[in-house]
């Protein structure tokens, strides 16, 4: 039994490897993430325009077959070529605090995700000023959690019960994971 699951796991191996190559685009070069290619990606997005951008997305659709990761740094790599390639036009030039809202308006995008999140920088643990990073949320997002908990129990049809009585606390006003609310002004 154990030799005939071996051969047919090689077999299901050789397809799934038959698959991928036939999904490559003809000439490309298999790469894999250890190959480290991708890391060389990201430094000529930074260099994009307009003008030069449609070549390196065709290099990084055409001259690659792809894995499960290099996929994804291809397409984020196009993504950031993309981004400088607007920066550096005669209408770029924005500021740090555009660029944070040029990555969420992706993430938004991208994903097809809304609703109260951050990004949270660990090494801002560092320093004192930034305490309440990690241990309150904002009045605001605790309306609007407080308000998601109550939809949520109005449309669960088939919840965990330890999950409904979660939400049922947060409907209520009950605060979780030891979290404070924070007022800002």
């Amino acid at each position: 039994m154990k030799k005939s699951n071996k051969k047919l796991g090689r077999k299901l191996m050789r397809t799934a490897e038959a698959m991928i190559k036939a999904q490559h685009p003809p000439g490309a070069t298999a790469i894999t993430e250890k190959m480290g290619v991708h890391k060389l990606w990201y430094k000529e997005a930074k260099k994009q325009t307009v003008e030069t951008l449609p070549a390196f997305i065709q290099k990084l659709t055409s001259d690659f077959g792809h894995d499960y990761g290099t996929i994804c740094h291809a397409i984020a790599a196009a993504a950031v070529g993309a981004a400088w390639a607007v920066e550096h036009s005669p209408q770029g030039g924005i500021t740090g605090f555009q660029s944070g809202a040029v990555v969420w308006e992706f993430y938004y995008a991208w994903t097809g995700e809304r609703g109260p999140m951050r990004l949270l920088k660990y090494d801002e643990i560092l320093y004192p000023q930034y305490e309440y990073k990690f241990n309150s949320i904002s009045n605001d997002i605790w309306k609007e959690i407080v308000i998601k908990a109550a939809v949520n129990l109005k449309n669960d049809t088939l919840v965990h019960p330890e999950v409904k009585k979660h939400w049922e606390k947060i409907a209520n006003g009950i605060v979780p994971f030891g979290l404070k609310v924070r007022n800002e002004e």
